[in-house]
């Protein structure tokens, strides 16, 4: 529906065009199906919240449920309908903002609890002129504690002829107390083919021509909102002087041009720094804004890594012949690896462009950086290359540490481990318990098994064993420890013994805990990795780095080979020697 203008005075095509009925709304068929439904079945709550981002109708829908509610038909007999008339004195009144049973205020100016006590007080009386009286609260995340707290009874039990309304851009800031007591209901994005829609409406219906290229710059510059889209349009026909033209919408929100944009982003992922510098300087002289350039970078980015992941999504209707083709001829070429990293850069780029005195010369440093890293190796190609020149070649002796040609690793230790794990896994099972607790080793596995993690905590961190045999425990203790500890120990290896422990304890600062040892063990370990020359070269080449975690996995194939070395499996007297590779 279309707003008329008075007095021959030029209305403006957000107004002009602002939904006037639930069928005008674009992109919000959740929100229509469900108002429609509670209208005709009437069963309307007493409280809305809209949210969305600016611009995507939350006003225009709450002046909607107004006139939906109040409206009385072109006969002024009619009752609440889905589809208001527009031509009664409720719904003309509602339109024009001045119905004075349908309150509008806007929460950014009118803040404090009087403002609301002012509204509230009203609430008591009955509409004058319509069914229900509606309060529409725009921003509503801007009212002040105070304020929320005032609305809180009312809202809890509002009359029956009351209704209020609340839109707001930021629903975190509401108040989860009031959001409790809303109906809540999340506008949408609009898409770019519904801005498209919207935009061949209006050109037709005002008797306008314009580029189809124009209209998708526009409907992608106005990012989901409708009102953005409208007011973009009407600047646009005003700079054209009734024409909507690409090339004067792209000087118009600072577009550089795609075709250059495209061809500076090749030569970028070529390391063609010369090439890129004088592209930027050309666009931003032809009136390109730093920061959409650098907007437009990572949306080709990200274009070009989706259609190498989901190639159909290169066909998206939404995209222009030019982008389709771009993306796919980028897709094809450029791995994901190499994209996921321009990506960082330019992202992290958006920051460095909002604190830089000039814009345009700290675009210039972050594609000089970009366009230098293109010709960076891979971290996977450089370790090759430090392999292929340190003569680290296939054969398993080369990656032996230097100062240690071998690396041991005691399977028969392994096989014990593996075993008291399965016995205490069965002992758990069983609740008469008899499982045999030789070493500290042995306790924590059980814990383990058994889930039994406070004691196990204590166990590793805050105990150092001085001795332990089958029914004798002697310990120096934290003085921080848990005063149940002892008791819960001495339970758990009745439990899982199946007697009774005699447990000796010294408080004080216990000296090599479980912890600390595994700790040096692990520490030891990456030392002697250190020496390996592969690490070494690759420590040399990446300057700073560090071993975080050792992870050697051995397959039962390469278990069975390399004991058969020593006798087979059976052989518990030899350690096995294996190769790192």
């Amino acid at each position: 529906m279309v707003e008329e203008a008075q007095d021959n005075q030029y209305v403006i095509l957000a107004r002009k065009y602002r939904p006037q009925t639930f069928d005008d709304l674009l992109g919000q068929d959740a929100l229509v199906q469900t108002l429609t439904n509670a209208i005709k079945n009437n069963r309307l709550h007493h409280a809305y919240i809209l949210t969305g981002i600016r611009g995507v109708g939350k006003t225009s829908t709450a002046r909607i449920i107004a006139k939906a509610l109040n409206c009385t038909g072109p006969d002024g007999k009619g009752g609440p309908t889905t589809h208001p008339c527009g031509v009664c004195e409720n719904c003309k009144a509602i339109t024009a903002g001045r119905h004075i049973d349908v309150m509008e205020l806007d929460a950014a100016s009118r803040t404090g609890v009087d403002d609301i006590r002012e509204i509230l007080d009203g609430v008591r009386y009955k509409p004058t002129n319509a069914r229900y009286k509606i309060y529409i609260i725009d921003e509503v995340h801007m009212l002040s504690k105070n304020a929320f707290n005032a609305l809180l009874k009312t809202l809890e039990e509002p009359p029956s002829h009351v209704m209020f309304i609340f839109a707001t851009t930021e629903i975190r800031k509401v108040p989860v107390t009031i959001l409790s007591r809303c109906q809540r209901f999340d506008l949408q994005r609009l898409k770019i083919e519904e801005l498209m829609k919207m935009f061949h409406k209006i050109i037709t219906n005002e008797g306008l021509q314009a580029e189809e290229e124009a209209l998708q710059l526009l409907a992608k510059a106005a990012d989901g909102s409708a009102r953005d889209a409208t007011s973009l349009l009407d600047q646009a026909i005003s700079l054209g002087m009734g024409n909507v033209k690409t090339d004067v919408v792209k000087n118009m929100i600072g577009l550089a041009d795609r075709t250059q944009t495209f061809e500076l982003f090749e030569n970028l992922v070529n390391g063609k720094t010369d090439k890129v510098i004088e592209l930027l300087q050309n666009q931003y002289r032809n009136g390109a804004n730093p920061i959409q350039i650098l907007q437009d970078l990572i949306s080709i980015t990200h274009l070009a890594a989706k259609v190498r992941i989901i190639p159909s999504a290169g066909d998206d209707p939404a995209l222009s012949e030019e982008e389709k083709n771009f993306a796919k001829k980028i897709a094809a070429v450029l791995p994901i690896a190499i994209m996921s990293k321009i990506w960082q850069m330019l992202i992290k780029g958006v920051g460095e462009m909002q604190i830089a005195p000039s814009q345009i010369d700290a675009l210039e440093m972050i594609l000089i950086r970009i366009a230098y890293s293109a010709n960076l190796p891979t971290p996977y190609e450089i370790l090759n290359d430090v392999k292929k020149n340190s003569n680290l070649g296939q054969s398993a002796v080369a990656f032996r540490p230097a100062a240690e040609q071998k690396k041991t690793v005691d399977f028969g230790q392994q096989r014990n481990e593996t075993a008291v794990k399965e016995e205490v896994s069965k002992a758990a099972e069983s609740s008469a318990g008899g499982l045999e607790l030789k070493s500290p080793e042995d306790l924590v596995a059980y814990l383990e098994s058994t889930k039994k993690l406070l004691v196990l905590y204590s166990i590793k961190n805050d105990v150092a064993f001085d001795a332990f045999e089958n029914g004798y425990i002697k310990m120096t203790i934290s003085e921080k420890i848990n005063t149940d500890f002892i008791m819960n120990l001495h339970k758990i290896l009745e439990e899982a013994s199946g007697k009774s422990w005699k447990i000796d304890t010294i408080r004080g600062k216990p000296e090599q805990t479980l912890f600390q040892k595994e700790n040096a063990k692990s520490e030891a370990e990456k030392q002697n990795i250190m020496e390996y020359p592969l690490v070494k070269a690759i420590m040399e080449e990446f300057k700073g780095a560090k071993i975080e975690t050792l992870t050697r996995k051995v397959t039962d194939d390469e278990e069975e080979d390399d004991l058969s070395e020593f006798g087979g499996k059976n052989n518990d007297d030899n350690d096995l020697i294996y190769d790192e590779d």
